[in-house]
């Protein structure tokens, strides 16, 4: 059996590479759930999201006097910032753009490479 060359390693992980790259970009251009993903948004971040975050409050504070601990009134608040942050946090998660990674593309396609 033939020992594996370090020069087709590379070009194998670099062709593996571009053919990750394609695919990673294939879903960002998709319109399909925008309006879904606006109505859930507004939802949580409107007057519906308002009332459960202070739902959530109370009935935290109202578990935190029963067990005469802070803790339940903690996680109310707790659940209902993050109830409210969420939407935020989900978007910039998902839309988040790598400027590094265009340096690195740049910095691959500028290697010598020889076979």
């Amino acid at each position: 059996m033939q020992a594996i060359n370090k020069s087709h390693v590379q070009t194998l992980a670099l062709v593996a590479l571009m053919i990750g790259a394609g695919v990673a970009m294939a879903g960002t251009g998709s319109t399909t759930f925008d309006s879904v993903w606006t109505t859930i948004t507004d939802w949580m971040q409107g007057t519906l999201g308002r009332v459960l975050v202070g739902m959530m409050i109370l009935t935290g504070i109202g578990a935190g006097v029963l067990r005469q601990s802070l803790m339940s009134f903690v996680v109310g608040v707790g659940g209902g910032v993050g109830l409210y942050a969420a939407p935020d946090i989900i978007e910039s998660i998902m839309t988040a753009t790598l400027p590094a990674s265009v340096k690195a593309a740049e910095a691959l396609l500028a290697l010598p490479v020889t076979l």
